[in-house]
């Protein structure tokens, strides 16, 4: 097929009819007049005609219309310019039912018996346009995240030469495109090693990767100009094999300039014993007062007769630890740099501003007028969006209030007060200040007997599971429960949003879940037998996948009830895998080898971003509620839920909606093509002993969505 030169030598009538027979591609040798004088079996099948019908027809009810003269033309060359290879044309062929189907056609001239014959080469290529559809997308969609970041990115290939690149590494290395378009990439060097402070350090990492083709590096780079920059570098890999290189640059030079201005400071206060004496009673990171000066500012008010008011405004950061596990430690210390630089604005004549430790602050107020507004505020001013190493995060905090009028009160009561009050703002769902008040004292007693009684809940058998059906809009079938947790304590029944977090923070999280797994496998086991594409989904915990003999205690527990590996999905939430240790990782590893899935549950969440996607150990992506609920007439623009959806399949993921409430909601995810949906509308967790009721509301609702779409074909 790749081109066509002029044969000499003649074949037999046999040979030249087995040597048809032979390729893959549908072959004739035609006539001059244009009839066909042979065809191979490729052919016959390929245009569906039989070898009787072919043989003296002419060759050009084989090719649609407008493409009958492309053989006449490959001939006419050949013969003016026998020597010169001839590239395969596009065309369109014509099936024998009339059907028309993309093709490629190359030609040769031989000689037959004294006779000059065209063999004609036909190859489908059909099957190119939806690889080149995917293709696009793909390009398109890594073009935008390429140009989205604020790093420069640049991709070499495994020869060398530039794959890609974004418009962010053009501007950082002030590098004309058109460097990029030419045949050598020495202006490109050149430019390079012309900006950084150390080009033989520069060329000797490069060096390094290339001997290295799998290894990942990560370095920073000066420049002469006083920049810097951040290098990290990771090979691309195309299944097993390394296709290439991606560099990214990141610029740091505030944060390095930064750094080095606070070094400096800390070097001239090293000199001063003046200010190392301040330093003693004043926070090292955010330069508030620490906890020894507010504790002395606060009994020294309190013994003050003068004064008619004081409060105690206790502040903790809410969800700070996802900061630091997700993020990282220095981003976590610039979010507390931030949060005590907005405090000291919001109370500028606060008697004192401190940091108690780790994200808790507190600010004492002397006769304030209003201690409530002041709380209020601070609220207000904390919520605002902050851009912490390219991340946009929004500070959530819980506040207490607590005061004195003329009653006495001795330090120690008031700030135990204002703790309490802000675990009660926490407890009412965080970002909120909540003034103390004495039956927050017997909420606390409660709280502390609650969790008490969780310790015996699974003994008592306090713990039972209810299942909510997923949907597949597609077939129109229940193909999956999700077992919900729940506790009836005293004759109420707790919420999980208030006992699962009490179970983390206890340690009880391993035994309840342990149980609900149990349960669920027992109570649905009947119905996962009854059809093998049925499967559980049931939540876990990061503490349980931290525990050793976590898989094998399930595999072994879904064996006992006679339910496969593979019809078991464990729900995890993304912050379970940014846990240090690989043990987790493991585990979630041997449990997908005996197939086992694993769901991403509450995506979108989470601090990482799309793309993370390709390395996280899932196989199921659930579309947080949050993102559903902004479907309300369906006539919306949401390329976020798109974005979500076209990239989990374009890895081979699988998609579940989760809080669908309303139809317009369900058609609206359908014709994005996701693959289950879950939610209130299909039916609300039923107990164990309802559970057909539910799969029938379910497929009710799942028919009453399908009758209401239109109708096709």
């Amino acid at each position: 097929m790749g081109g066509s030169r002029r044969q000499s030598k003649a074949l037999s009538a046999s040979n030249f009819g087995a040597f048809l027979d032979a390729s893959p591609d549908a072959l004739l040798a035609v006539n001059a007049d244009g009839t066909i004088k042979m065809a191979n079996a490729a052919c016959i099948r390929l245009f569906g005609y039989t070898r009787a019908e072919l043989i003296g027809s002419d060759h050009w009810l084989l090719l649609s219309e407008g493409f009958r003269n492309e053989t006449r033309l490959l001939q006419e060359h050949l013969q003016a310019q026998p020597d010169e290879p001839l590239a395969p044309q596009e065309v369109y062929g014509l099936h024998r039912d009339g059907t028309e189907f993309a093709a490629e056609v190359a030609v040769s001239l031989l000689d037959h018996g004294g006779s000059q014959v065209l063999l004609v080469s036909v190859r489908n290529t059909e099957h190119r346009k939806s690889a080149d559809a995917d293709l696009r997308e793909a390009m398109s969609l890594l073009t935008a995240t390429l140009e989205s970041t604020a790093d420069g990115i640049l991709v070499i290939s495994s020869d060398g030469s530039v794959a890609g690149f974004n418009d962010q590494f053009l501007k950082m290395w002030a590098i004309p495109p058109e460097f990029l378009d030419g045949d050598s990439e020495e202006p490109v060097m050149r430019l390079i090693i012309s900006q950084v402070a150390n080009p033989e350090a520069f060329m000797a990492r490069l060096t390094e990767v290339a001997e290295n083709p799998g290894a990942e590096s990560h370095d920073v780079l000066d420049f002469r100009d006083g920049r810097t920059f951040e290098r990290y570098s990771r090979p691309q890999r195309v299944g097993e094999r390394i296709a290439g290189r991606v560099w990214s640059f990141r610029d740091v030079t505030p944060r390095r300039q930064a750094q080095e201005q606070t070094e400096q400071a800390l070097t001239d206060l090293a000199a001063q014993a003046e200010q190392l004496r301040a330093l003693a009673f004043q926070d090292p990171l955010t330069g508030l007062a620490n906890r020894a000066v507010f504790n002395q500012s606060l009994n020294a008010a309190l013994t003050e007769p003068h004064l008619k008011t004081v409060d105690v405004l206790l502040i903790d950061l809410d969800d700070f630890k996802e900061v630091n596990d997700i993020l990282g430690h220095l981003a976590g210390d610039d979010m507390l740099v931030e949060v005590a630089r907005r405090l000291r604005g919001c109370v500028p004549n606060a008697d004192v501003v401190a940091r108690l430790g780790g994200d808790e602050f507190v600010v004492l107020l002397t006769a304030c007028p209003d201690a409530d507004a002041i709380a209020a505020c601070i609220v207000r001013c904390l919520h605002v969006p902050v851009t912490i190493n390219g991340t946009v995060l929004r500070p959530s905090l819980s506040l207490g209030l607590a005061s004195i009028a003329k009653e006495a009160m001795v330090a120690s009561e008031l700030l135990r007060e204002a703790d309490i009050a802000m675990y009660a703002a926490k407890a009412a769902g965080k970002n909120r200040f909540l003034r103390f008040h004495p039956d927050m004292m017997t909420a606390l007693v409660q709280r502390t007997e609650m969790e008490a009684g969780l310790q015996l809940a699974v003994t008592r058998g306090e713990i039972s599971v209810a299942f909510q059906p997923i949907v597949s809009p597609r077939i129109g079938q229940t193909v999956q429960f999700e077992a919900l947790a729940r506790w009836d304590h005293n004759g109420e029944r707790i919420p999980p949003s208030v006992f699962i977090p009490m179970a983390e923070r206890s340690g009880l999280i391993s035994e309840i879940g342990n149980e609900v797994m149990g349960l669920s496998l027992v109570q649905l086991a009947p119905w996962l037998r009854e059809d093998p594409s049925r499967s559980l989904a049931v939540n876990v915990s990061g503490v349980q996948l931290q525990e050793p003999a976590f898989a094998d205690g399930v595999l072994r527990l879904a064996a006992a009830c006679g339910v496969g590996a593979y019809q078991l999905v464990l729900e995890v939430t993304e912050s379970v895998f940014f846990d240090p240790g690989c043990g987790l990782i493991r585990q979630l590893s041997s449990l997908r080898e005996a197939g086992v899935r694993v769901a991403l549950d509450d995506f979108g969440t989470g601090y990482s971003s799309l793309g993370r996607l390709q390395d996280l150990p899932v196989d199921i992506v659930k579309i947080d509620r949050t993102f559903v609920s902004m479907v309300r007439t369906g006539q919306e623009r949401l390329p976020i839920l798109s974005s979500m959806i076209n990239m989990a399949h374009s890895l081979g993921l699988t998609v579940t909606a989760e809080g669908v409430e309303t139809a317009v909601q369900a058609d609206y995810l359908t014709a994005l093509d996701c693959d289950s949906l879950q939610g209130y509308l299909f039916s609300l967790p039923e107990s164990g002993h309802r559970l057909e009721r539910a799969g029938r509301q379910a497929e009710d609702a799942l028919a009453a969505l399908a009758a209401r779409r239109p109708r096709t074909g």
